[in-house]
């Protein structure tokens, strides 16, 4: 089980949901338009929001799943928090898709819902919160992936998921650097909000 659940979490992680909506809904394929992101904020710049939600619900859960089938056989720490970096990594580096994949913020927030929901809860308030003070989706993702291991010292106790937050976090930060840049340069695209 401890090679068999991660491989299977892995395999799990590699199906990119938003290419696969995408095809479904009659639209290009993300990492061909808009920034090339294969994720639901790539899929809503399309102007599909039924596709849009579809691919962030099926991120979340390609995290979630693999999690919960191997709580189902071992409450162990170190074995669960290697199944959630496997499906995380997954979504970065599909194997099904050339190893192109997105920059992970729905499958990381699945893969926390799934080990401690108060853990999850924590992170989508926390991005909440942060883009409705600054309204970059971006920022909000980055600053919460930074946070990430504060929440997991109070709610997921254990070395492995303080290690397992720290990693997600790092490569959260990694995915997002040209986002960074164009924050930096005053290019990034804020959130808008509907007019009343």
């Amino acid at each position: 089980m401890e090679f068999l659940l991660p491989l299977l979490a892995y395999l799990m992680g590699s199906i990119s949901s938003a290419v696969l909506i995408a095809r479904v809904f009659d639209m290009p394929d993300p990492r061909t338009v808009g920034s090339g992101n294969p994720g639901a904020t790539n899929i809503l710049r399309q102007g599909n929001k039924t596709a849009a939600v579809s691919t962030l619900l099926s991120d979340v859960l390609k995290g979630a799943i693999p999690v919960l089938i191997a709580r189902a056989f071992t409450q162990d720490a170190q074995v669960l928090a290697t199944v959630a970096a496997a499906a995380f990594i997954g979504h970065l580096f599909p194997v099904f898709f050339q190893f192109k994949g997105g920059k992970g913020v729905a499958t990381a927030l699945g893969v926390y819902l799934a080990l401690n929901p108060w853990m999850g809860l924590a992170l989508i308030l926390c991005w909440l919160g942060s883009a409705l003070l600054f309204r970059y989706s971006s920022l909000s993702a980055v600053l919460t992936a930074v946070l990430s291991p504060l929440f997991a010292w109070f709610l997921l106790p254990g070395t492995p998921f303080l290690l397992l937050s720290v990693f997600i976090a790092v490569f959260l930060v990694w995915r997002h650097q040209a986002n960074i840049q164009r924050l930096i340069n005053g290019e990034e695209d804020k959130i808008k909000l509907r007019k009343k």
